[in-house]
């Protein structure tokens, strides 16, 4: 009995470096395109491929006071100024821009009374400038809303004053 258990463990052992040396052919997984992904050359990236003058940053340099709004105040801006305020300012502002805004409620203070003298007094361009780069803890929303349509909340914004757009 000795001798058999002897033997299987010999026989065991063999059989394991049999496939350890014999069962891999560790030259041919070498040659294996998966293996050899450090040889993969990547393609050399073109000139000036990422912009490094143009869009936002043009603009954040810019003077707020000197932005002049490219869609003029109509009845038809202020209202697709209000459907995209519905879409990305209700939250905060409130349906009345009164700053009792669902989400704004939990905020101390709250958000700003769009209707106030405080903005209404405020330039196109710098209203624009802020709902672009944000102000406090206004966000920045100039990588959500497209640039028409931040002027038409402006226009819509607008509408909200008692006094005539002047």
């Amino acid at each position: 009995m000795k001798v058999f258990s002897k033997w299987i463990i010999f026989a065991t052992g063999v059989s394991l470096a049999m496939s350890l040396f014999c069962g891999c052919d560790y030259a041919r997984m070498k040659e294996q395109e998966a293996i050899r992904t450090y040889k993969t050359e990547i393609p050399e990236m073109p000139g000036r491929t990422i912009p490094v003058t143009g869009g936002l940053q043009v603009l954040r340099e810019a003077n707020p006071e000197k932005l002049r709004s490219p869609v003029p105040f109509t009845r038809e801006s202020a209202r697709l100024g209000k459907e995209d305020y519905g879409y990305y300012c209700v939250m905060c502002h409130g349906f009345k821009g009164d700053g009792n805004g669902t989400v704004g409620q939990s905020f101390y203070p709250l958000p700003t009374d769009l209707k106030s003298s405080h903005v209404q007094k405020q330039s196109d361009g710098r209203l624009f400038y802020t709902i672009t780069f944000g102000l406090n803890r206004h966000p920045p929303l100039g990588f959500m809303i497209t640039e028409a349509d931040r002027w038409a909340i402006i226009n819509y914004i607008r509408s909200l004053s008692s006094e005539p757009k002047g």
